[in-house]
């Protein structure tokens, strides 16, 4: 038996899980004293009101090659396979955690850990297209294969609406966010080779909005692509998004899904991106 699991770095439509049987590792949550486990514990609601009451950012941590033996013991009887994909090494130990665990694993599950080198709403479409794949009769090596196509061919953009998350979480320093915040700078970010690269600096919402979604028409052209609108605390505007983009893209689908805690921790209510890759080779 296959079974497909993700990191919660990943984001999809929350009826995907079900759907597609896919299993969600959760990512560890500290705050002060407490560790909580990412939607078990703490839902994505109660973490946006937990850090406008303390007014600084809950620590994310990756769940050790242990926990994930666990997990995958959990979701898995010996002899069974499980295909796990996970958030770009270059951001994360989340796949160095997970290849721990498979090698601890070899002989009793055949765990296959993936670097996706993306995230977000990439992990949850990679997935998704595993299970349809499997569920088609395809083979764990037409799979990867699938996989590795998706992985090398994601595009991901979006925009930061302000810099005090990044500020509360010290990405960036205290006075270059409120400089940008009185010049009310909007980020571009682009994931680009599995890391985070500044894309532009765009002085208004609508200009950084305009910019992610030609940059994704440059990048894709007429191709059929399949498309995730990713948005934190910010569903109106998501939706928004969607109805330019898909008037702009050659859409074979597109959805809409909430940015996980895991990358809205750093990037705070607001953002918007897209997230595409071509439907065929």
């Amino acid at each position: 038996m296959l079974h497909i699991v993700m990191d919660g770095s990943g984001d999809m439509p929350p009826d995907w899980k079900q759907i597609y049987n896919i299993q969600v590792v959760p990512i560890y949550l500290h705050i002060g004293d407490r560790t909580y486990l990412q939607g078990v514990d703490l839902s994505d609601e109660d973490f946006y009101r937990v850090v406008d009451e303390m007014r600084h950012i809950p620590k994310t941590a990756v769940p050790s090659p242990y926990q994930f033996k666990e997990f995958y013991r959990s979701v898995a009887a010996p002899g069974d396979t499980i295909l796990s994909l996970h958030l770009s090494s270059k951001l994360s130990g989340m796949f160095e955690s997970a290849q721990h665990a498979a090698r601890d694993l070899a002989g009793e599950i055949n765990v296959i850990a993936l670097d996706t080198l993306n995230g977000s709403a990439g992990l949850g479409y990679m997935c998704r297209e595993a299970r349809v794949l499997e569920r088609a009769g395809g083979s764990v090596q037409a799979i990867i294969k699938r996989m590795e196509f998706i992985r090398d061919n994601m595009h991901i953009i979006f925009t930061v609406d302000n810099l005090e998350y990044a500020r509360l979480s010290g990405r960036v320093h205290a006075v270059q966010a409120t400089i940008g915040t009185l010049l009310s700078i909007k980020p571009v970010i682009a994931l680009r080779d599995g890391a985070l690269d500044m894309a532009e600096r765009v002085r208004t919402r609508q200009k950084a909005l305009t910019y992610i979604i030609d940059a994704m028409k440059q990048s894709l052209a007429q191709q059929a692509v399949n498309v995730a609108i990713v948005h934190a605390r910010a569903p109106e505007a998501g939706m928004a998004l969607l109805e330019r983009v898909r008037a702009t893209l050659n859409c074979r689908e597109i959805v809409l899904t909430n940015l996980s805690i895991a990358v809205s921790a750093h990037l705070g209510p607001g953002t918007l991106g897209i997230v595409a890759y071509p439907v065929s080779e």
